[in-house]
C-alpha cells in the first residue's frame, strides 16, 4: 500500500457507544461511551468480569438494542439508520442460542434456513458444508435435546452459519464444553475466517483462548479498560511471573498463604506448583519464596489488568459451618461400587467404582456425554442407579434417598435459584426448605449474607444479578443447612477469572472444616485444586488418582511438563486410538 492509499475501512468500528437500563433513581449504565474499531479479517475477542458488559455490546452490535449515545458502523453503514441491511450481514449466535430441543438436527437446520430465507434449492450443499464442518452428519435424525454439550453448540454455530454472514458474532460460545468441544469449536471459526472471509467478535471466559485473537477489547464495568494484541497486552505483565514450589504443605494451603502476600497480585496451583505475579515493585529476588520464572499468559495480564483498578478478588472469611457430622466407619463419605445406569439399551454409567474421604476436593472430568452428569445425579439422588452401590454419608442410595438429601448441599451449572424472589428471599425459602425455622433461620440468613457479603444486595432479585452473585447466593443457598457434603456441577461455568479464584477460596476453607466436596469442572486449572480425581469417557474411568499423578500419565519427550488440559486430551486419545486398533 503506498502512502498515500487510504487504510481499509474497519469491519466494524463503534464510536462513544453508551446504553443505559433501568430509569428514575435506578439507571445502570452498561455501556459507557465505549469506542473501537475491529479489522477486517480479524477475530477480535471480548473480555471481562461479569457485568462487565460483553453482553450488551454484542445485542447493540447485531441490532438487537439500540444504543442512548453513540454510533455503531458495520461495512461503513451505521447500524440504526440501515438496521435490515446492516443485520442481514451479521450472524450471531448468543450465550443461551435458541435450539429447539424437540425438533431433530436437521429440523433445526431447516427452521434456520427458513427464518434467513435461504432458498431451498441452495439447502443441500450448505447442509453438506456445516455437517462436515461441525461432525454432525451422522446425528441428522437426532433430537437436539439428545446432543451432548457440546454437539448443542456446534449445532447451535452451524444455524448462526446457515448463511455466510460478513461478521460473526459469538457471545461465550463455549462455555459448558469440554476441552476437546472447545477445540473442535475453534478449528470451525477458524475455517471460517480462513475460507469464507469471516470476520468474526467473540467473548470468551477461557482466556487461554484470546491467543487465538487478532486482538482483544478488556471492558470492565462497561468502559473499555485496555485493547491491543494479545502479545502486547501480555507484556504490561512481563517479568514479573514465577512459580513457587511447595514447602512440605498442600497445595491449596500453598496457594492461599501466598495470595496473603501484600506484594503478590495473583496465586493460584498450576502443575504441582504455585502460579505467582507479583506487583511491579516486587522483584522476585526479594520475594522470600525461591521462585522461577515462566511465560506469562493472558489470565495473568487480565487479573494484573484489574488489581490496578481495584478489582481483586475478595478476602474470604473462615467458614460458619459448625464441626461435619462423622463419617461412617469405613471412612468413606461417599462410596460407588460398580454402577450402572441405564436408559433402556443405551448405558450412561457402566461399572464405575471410588471412594471418597472426609474433607477431600474430589473431581469428576470428562468430555461432554461422558457419563459424569449421570453419575453425578445419581449420587444426589436425583436419579437411581440400573445397579451397584452407591452411598452418601453412609446411607444407601437406593433405600434412603431423601436422608441423603438432607445432608448434601448442591450448587448446578445453571442458576437454580428463584429469580423473581429477592436475594434475601431466595435465602429464607432454602433455609425453610432445608428444615430451619424461627430464630434459627432467621439467625442462620443473617450470617450466610454476612459471610458471602449479601446484606446490600438483600432486596435485588436474583435474576438481576451478576453471574458472580448468582453464583455467590447459589453456594449460600446450599449451604443453608450445614451440609456435610457439598455437590458441584460446573458451578463455575461461565464465571470470569476474579469470581473463580473468589469460589474456590470459599471451597478451600470448606473442606478445611470438613466438608466433602464432589464438583464436576470444564475448567481443566481447577483440577488443580482436587487432591483426587477421575477422568471419564464413555460411561467409564479412563485414570483416577492425584493431579500429580494424572499428569505424570501425558509426560513425553515434546511435553515434559504437561498441564491438566493436556492430560485430559492425551487420555481421550490414547482411547480413541485403542478402540480403532
Amino acid at each position: 500500500m503506498s502512502d498515500t492509499e487510504p487504510p481499509a475501512m474497519p469491519v466494524l468500528a463503534l464510536e462513544g457507544v453508551t446504553v443505559r437500563f433501568g430509569g428514575g433513581r435506578r439507571v445502570v449504565t452498561a455501556l459507557d461511551a465505549v469506542t473501537f474499531e475491529q479489522r477486517r479479517g480479524s477475530v477480535v475477542g471480548l473480555v471481562g468480569p461479569d457485568g462487565a458488559g460483553k453482553t450488551t455490546l454484542m445485542r447493540v452490535v447485531a441490532g438487537l438494542l439500540p444504543p442512548a449515545a453513540g454510533r455503531i458502523r458495520l461495512l461503513g453503514e451505521d447500524v440504526a439508520a440501515q438496521p435490515e441491511k446492516v443485520t442481514a450481514s451479521i450472524g450471531y449466535m448468543p450465550q443461551r442460542f435458541g435450539l429447539y430441543e424437540e425438533l431433530s438436527v436437521v429440523e433445526n437446520l431447516d427452521l434456520y434456513a427458513d427464518l434467513q430465507g435461504v432458498p431451498r434449492g441452495e439447502r443441500s450443499e450448505r447442509y453438506d458444508a456445516l455437517l462436515g464442518m461441525t461432525g454432525l452428519a451422522p446425528f441428522l435424525d437426532r433430537l437436539a435435546g439428545n446432543l451432548s454439550g457440546g454437539m448443542k453448540r456446534k449445532l447451535g454455530l452451524a444455524c448462526a452459519l446457515i448463511r455466510t454472514p460478513r461478521l460473526l458474532l459469538l457471545d461465550e460460545p463455549t462455555v459448558g464444553v469440554d476441552p476437546v468441544s472447545r477445540r473442535e469449536l475453534w478449528a470451525i471459526v477458524e475455517r471460517m475466517v480462513g475460507e469464507a472471509g469471516v470476520d468474526v467478535l467473540v467473548s470468551t471466559a477461557y482466556l487461554d483462548e484470546t491467543v487465538r485473537c487478532d486482538a482483544v477489547v478488556v471492558l470492565d464495568r462497561g468502559r473499555v479498560l485496555d485493547s491491543g494484541s494479545p502479545q502486547m497486552l501480555m507484556r504490561a505483565v512481563a517479568g514479573r511471573v514465577f512459580v513457587a514450589p511447595r514447602t512440605g504443605e498442600g497445595l491449596r494451603e500453598a496457594a492461599s498463604r501466598i495470595a496473603t502476600d501484600p506484594e503478590v497480585v495473583d496465586a493460584v496451583p498450576e502443575r504441582g506448583r504455585i502460579r505467582v505475579v507479583l506487583r511491579p515493585s516486587s522483584p522476585a529476588r526479594a520475594h522470600p519464596d525461591g521462585l522461577d520464572p515462566v511465560p506469562v499468559r493472558f489470565e495473568d495480564y487480565f487479573v494484573d489488568a484489574l488489581a490496578r483498578v481495584g478489582r481483586m478478588a475478595e478476602t474470604v472469611p473462615p467458614t460458619s459451618l459448625g464441626p461435619p457430622r462423622a463419617a461412617d466407619a469405613s471412612g468413606a463419605v461417599i462410596e460407588v461400587a460398580e454402577v450402572w445406569r441405564r436408559f433402556g439399551a443405551f448405558a450412561a454409567v457402566k461399572g464405575v467404582s471410588f471412594e471418597v474421604r472426609r474433607g477431600e476436593i474430589f473431581g469428576l472430568l470428562g468430555a461432554n456425554g461422558a457419563g459424569k452428569s449421570t453419575l453425578f445425579r445419581m449420587l444426589c439422588g436425583l436419579l437411581p442407579a440400573s445397579a451397584g452401590r452407591l452411598r452418601v454419608g453412609g446411607v444407601d442410595m437406593g433405600r434412603a434417598r431423601a436422608a441423603a438429601r438432607a445432608r448434601l448441599g448442591y450448587v448446578a451449572q445453571r442458576f437454580s435459584l428463584y429469580a423473581t424472589l429477592t436475594v434475601a428471599q431466595n435465602l429464607r425459602f432454602f433455609a425453610a426448605a432445608y428444615g430451619l425455622a424461627g430464630r434459627r433461620r432467621a439467625a442462620r440468613v443473617r450470617e450466610v449474607m454476612e459471610e458471602f457479603d449479601l446484606l446490600d444486595l438483600a432486596d435485588v432479585d436474583g435474576g438481576d444479578l451478576s453471574l458472580g452473585y448468582r453464583q455467590r447466593l447459589a453456594l449460600a443457598s446450599a449451604l443453608m443447612h450445614e451440609p456435610e457434603i457439598l455437590f458441584l456441577d460446573e458451578a463455575t461455568s461461565g464465571v470470569d477469572p476474579l469470581a473463580r479464584r473468589e469460589f474456590w477460596r470459599r471451597i478451600n476453607a470448606l473442606a478445611s472444616a470438613g466438608v466433602t466436596v464432589l464438583v464436576t469442572t470444564h475448567f481443566m486449572e481447577e483440577a488443580e485444586y482436587c487432591d483426587r480425581l477421575v477422568v471419564m469417557n464413555a460411561g467409564t474411568i479412563l485414570a483416577e488418582g492425584s493431579p500429580d499423578a494424572i499428569r505424570a500419565r501425558a509426560v513425553t519427550a515434546d511435553l515434559p511438563e504437561p498441564t491438566m488440559e493436556d492430560a485430559f486430551i492425551a487420555l481421550l486419545e490414547s482411547r480413541a486410538t485403542a478402540e480403532a486398533a
